[in-house]
């Protein structure tokens, strides 16, 4: 298990093949919980090629200092990852920007 924000990743081997290739990651929060997004590819095993991008965005706790997944939302298509910025545009048009009075979470 990762003991620090910078070891984790989304690829992953089985046997020596890759079947998920890490694009790109973004720290969108650091701390006990750490929220992180993901552009990644899963390997089409039939082709043998990567497939079309997908984008994950993934909750971690530290505990017994390891940071163990405990969430994650998966943005399948490039259209649901659009469908899904324009919504937070509308949402978020004029609303100041830092902290709310709620908190992070």
């Amino acid at each position: 298990m990762p003991a620090t924000v910078e070891e984790i990743t989304m690829n992953y081997e089985e046997e020596g093949v890759q079947l998920v290739k890490e694009l790109a990651k973004e720290v969108l929060t650091k701390g006990s919980w750490t929220t992180i997004m993901f552009k990644y590819q899963d390997l089409d095993k039939a082709s043998g090629t990567f497939k079309t991008t997908k984008i994950s965005i993934r909750r971690y706790q530290k505990q017994n200092g390891e940071y163990k997944q405990k969430s994650k939302f998966n943005i399948s298509s490039i259209a649901q990852g659009k469908k899904v910025l324009e919504v937070l545009q509308k949402w978020t048009d004029g609303e100041a920007d830092g902290a709310d009075a709620g908190g992070e979470d």
